[in-house]
Formats: C-alpha cells, structure tokens, sequence
C-alpha cells in the first residue's frame, strides 16, 4: 500500500485502500500498523483533523478498530 508522509510527531506516513477499509499507519518509532474495517470518512478526518494527527489517531482510530502491527 502506498503511504503518504505527514508532518506529525507520532506518525510518519498514512495510507488508505478505499475498496479493503484498511488503514496504514507508519510510526516515528518504527512500527507500521494496519487497521480494519474503517470508514473512508476517519481517513479523510485524519488527513484534514484540525487536531494533531497523532491526537485524531488516539481519539478517533487507536483501540477502536480491529488492527495488526505489520512486519
């Protein structure tokens, strides 16, 4: 999946497959996460949040949908 990088603190890239509603979220500290089953609308919220991208993954994404740390 591509990945577009982002000015954030916590995250380093974000990329969206539309058709799967699988999210991926590259971490500063190394980790790449995918999460599952998540709304067009939530990606577009994260890449337009008013709040850090890191404060809209904690409020709107982390511990909200099913997701696996890739390898």
């Amino acid at each position: 999946m591509d990945r577009i990088r982002i000015k954030s603190n916590d995250l380093k890239s974000v990329g969206y497959d539309e058709s799967m509603q699988t999210l991926e979220i590259e971490f500063h500290h190394g980790g790449v996460y995918q999460y599952f089953g998540v709304p067009k609308k939530i990606y577009d919220g994260l890449m337009k949040s008013v709040l850090s991208h890191g404060q809209y993954h904690t409020r709107y994404i982390k511990n909200r949908y099913r997701h696996e740390k890739s390898l």
